[in-house]
């Protein structure tokens, strides 16, 4: 088994590109300042030893606690609010704050096999020794490691669906398994791997593995303040005034025929580019043009889980 194999890509960082989506990110601070702090405890946890030692006189018994825990982060939440945009993404500032090489491994979904007894288990574990193997060796003499890796694993419900489930196949449930043992193994080992998974169903992970999760993370459709710092980041020098940006983020929102408004990917990769191309190539934007894009374009549904009632509901229009 090779790592084009196991993983979709595997990505080194810090990546400009990557830098310049995370930068983008709006509405999501708090998110990407835990997701960043807590990857660079586990590529060098002496820092934490440290905090223990100035502030509490290395007292705090929380801190091995802290330790202790599976480096699991579970981002959940309904499509095209920017979960996956943000695991690919936040490794780069990781990488920048910390001077240390960061790989960003994309697990395939391929992983699940093709249904042949053990394949999948194989597979699963077959990618978790990769990942250990890489980065077993590369503590220096005062903890802190040489490389870093971000495990990313989307559309985690595919892989790690509750075996609680009546129809779930023997198959399945062994390599729910093996992802359970590789996440505990990661965290017996102190590795400086993080797992991220995404997913449109945080109901139907398996409870085991919602259970290991430091911390879950609940992604939602932006409001009205949010969507308007995307376009504004997008539209400069368009020429369209604050008061059309304004009325732009209004019409992004919930309706009275809509109870849901626009996604990030809804703004980013479908209504701005749409406006550009309504004006190209022989006039500019302008605010009838935006009146009459926006009128074309409904955002995308929200995902309906069928374990748990959406909660995508633009409250903030």
């Amino acid at each position: 088994m090779n790592t084009i194999d196991t993983f979709e890509d595997v990505v080194v960082l810090p990546d400009e590109r990557g830098q310049r989506i995370y930068d983008r990110l709006v509405g999501l601070d708090d998110y990407k300042e835990r997701l960043v702090k807590e990857v660079l405890l586990l590529l060098d946890p002496a820092q934490l030893h440290s905090w223990n030692k100035e502030h509490h006189q290395g007292k705090l018994a929380a801190v091995e606690m802290f330790t202790s825990r599976p480096p699991l982060f579970v981002l959940a939440g309904d499509v095209g609010t920017g979960k996956t945009a943000l695991a690919r993404s936040f490794g780069n500032e990781v990488a920048k704050r910390s001077k240390v090489r960061i790989e960003l491994r994309a697990l395939s979904l391929s992983s699940r096999g093709s249904g042949a007894v053990g394949e999948m288990t194989k597979l699963i574990t077959g990618a978790f020794k990769q990942v250990r193997d890489s980065v077993a060796q590369t503590r220096g003499e005062g903890g802190k490691a040489g490389r870093g890796i971000i495990l990313l694993i989307d559309e985690a419900d595919a892989l790690a669906q509750s075996r609680e489930a009546a129809q779930m196949h023997h198959e399945d449930r062994a390599g729910v398994n093996a992802l359970i043992r590789g996440i505990d193994e990661l965290a017996a080992a102190h590795l400086p791997v993080a797992v991220i998974m995404c997913t449109n169903r945080l109901n139907a992970l398996d409870p085991a593995v919602r259970r290991r999760a430091a911390v879950v993370f609940e992604f939602h459709r932006p409001n009205k303040e949010q969507r308007l710092a995307v376009l504004k980041d997008a539209l400069v020098g368009s020429g369209l005034t604050v008061g059309d940006l304004e009325e732009l983020a209004a019409a992004t929102g919930r309706t009275n025929d809509r109870l849901y408004g626009f996604t990030y990917s809804d703004l980013s990769q479908r209504l701005i580019p749409s406006l550009v191309l309504d004006a190209f190539p022989s006039k500019p934007i302008t605010s009838a043009g935006m009146r009459r894009v926006i009128g074309a374009i409904e955002p995308t549904p929200p995902f309906e889980d069928q374990s748990h009632a959406t909660r995508t509901v633009d409250v903030h229009q």
